[in-house]
C-alpha cells in the first residue's frame, strides 16, 4: 500500500502518519511544498523512534509524483467525493492520496480522478477529520480488503498467556 500526502502542513500529523505507515508496511509519499522541514522535531516526536524506518519518498510537485510512479492506481480521499471509502476495492499496490489540512486536494486534480474519489461519511456540517485519523481509517479498510497481507493479526499478552478455548 501507499499513502500520498499532497502538500501536508502540520508536522505532527505527518509524523503520526509515518508511524502508521511503519506499523502497516505502507510506503509514505510526500508531495511538496511541505509546511515544515523533515528534520522538524515535531515530525520526529509524533513519529517516535519509528520515523527512521519510514519508507519515505518525496516529490517536488504532483507532476513529479506522476512521472516517478507511472500507472499508479490513485484513490483520492476528499470530503468532496460522491462515494464512501468502503464502496471501492483497493488493490494491494494502490496509492491513497490525502490533501493538505487547510484545503484538501486541489479540485483540478480531483476532476481528473472523479471515479476514484472517496470520502469518510460524517454528520452535519463537520468540515473534516484530523488528517492522521483519516489516513488510518481509509488505510485500514484497504488493508482489511486485502486480508491484512503480511501483518500479524493475533496479539500477545506481555506477562500472561491467553487461555486456550
Amino acid at each position: 500500500m501507499n499513502i500520498v500526502l499532497h502538500e501536508p502542513e502540520i508536522p505532527l500529523n505527518t509524523g503520526n502518519i509515518g508511524r502508521t505507515c511503519v506499523a502497516t508496511g505502507t510506503r509514505l509519499h510526500l508531495i511538496k511544498p511541505l509546511g515544515f522541514s523533515l528534520d522538524d522535531k515535531y515530525v520526529k516526536r509524533s513519529g517516535m523512534d519509528y520515523w527512521k524506518n519510514v519508507d519515505l519518498h518525496v516529490y517536488e510537485n504532483f507532476q513529479d509524483f506522476l512521472n516517478k510512479n507511472p500507472g499508479a492506481k490513485l484513490y483520492m480521499a476528499t470530503t468532496k467525493a460522491q462515494h464512501a471509502y468502503t464502496e471501492v476495492a483497493y488493490e494491494p499496490d494502490c496509492y491513497i492520496m490525502f490533501g493538505k489540512e487547510s484545503a484538501g486536494i486541489p479540485e483540478e486534480i480531483l476532476l481528473e480522478y472523479q471515479d476514484t474519489c472517496v470520502r469518510i461519511p460524517m454528520v452535519g456540517d463537520i468540515r473534516s477529520l484530523n488528517l492522521g485519523n483519516s489516513v488510518a481509517i481509509v488505510l485500514y479498510e484497504a488493508l482489511r480488503q486485502n486480508n491484512f497481507e503480511g501483518m500479524r493479526i493475533e496479539g500477545q499478552l506481555h506477562r500472561h498467556v491467553w487461555p486456550v478455548k
